[in-house]
């Protein structure tokens, strides 16, 4: 059984924020300090927000519509994609979180595309920021180290097991 058009449309645009926000916070931290490293830091910012509220529309959505029945497999692969799915969605609200406040106490607000100041989710405190900074980092790399289980093991199921899982995430499915 596939899961809702929704679910699917959630699923893939939190999957295309995340990598690119990623790429994006790699890319951003090697150039040197510029108008496009600051244009960049923003961008990430935004997205961060963004990713926080899709996050927040795919948990309720998941809470109120149930996903299709659990696919047959090994008790094992089943406990692992479960903790996988808990994880991913601790982290999908960690790392932007832990990025607010970083950017918060280190007194660097968040104005969402330039025009919509964000409330501070800490005050400034150089301490702090100093703590979250590397936090934001390793979650991040947390993060990405979990999306890459998830596709390998999505690609076993349609490769080699060819069980039908990967497609019930697809944007068309044939009738």
């Amino acid at each position: 059984m596939p899961y809702t058009r929704t679910a699917v449309a959630l699923h893939w645009l939190l999957a295309a924020a995340i990598v690119g926000s990623f790429c994006v916070g790699l890319y951003m931290t090697s150039l040197p300090f510029s108008p496009q490293r600051l244009k960049l830091y923003n961008w990430h910012k935004w997205a961060g927000v963004l990713i926080l509220a899709a996050s927040a529309l795919r948990l309720l959505w998941r809470l109120l519509h149930p996903p299709p029945e659990d696919m047959p497999m090994p008790l094992w692969q089943a406990r692992a994609a479960h903790v996988t799915h808990l994880l991913l969605y601790l982290l999908f609200f960690a790392v932007p979180l832990v990025g607010w406040a970083y950017s918060s106490a280190a007194g660097f607000p968040i104005v969402l595309f330039g025009v919509l100041p964000l409330p501070d989710f800490v005050g400034k405190n150089a301490a702090l920021a100093e703590f979250l900074k590397p936090w934001h980092g390793r979650l991040a790399w947390m993060l990405a180290a979990l999306v890459g289980l998830h596709v390998l093991g999505a690609l076993k199921h349609h490769v080699v097991d060819r069980d039908g899982l990967l497609m019930r995430m697809a944007w068309r499915r044939s009738p």
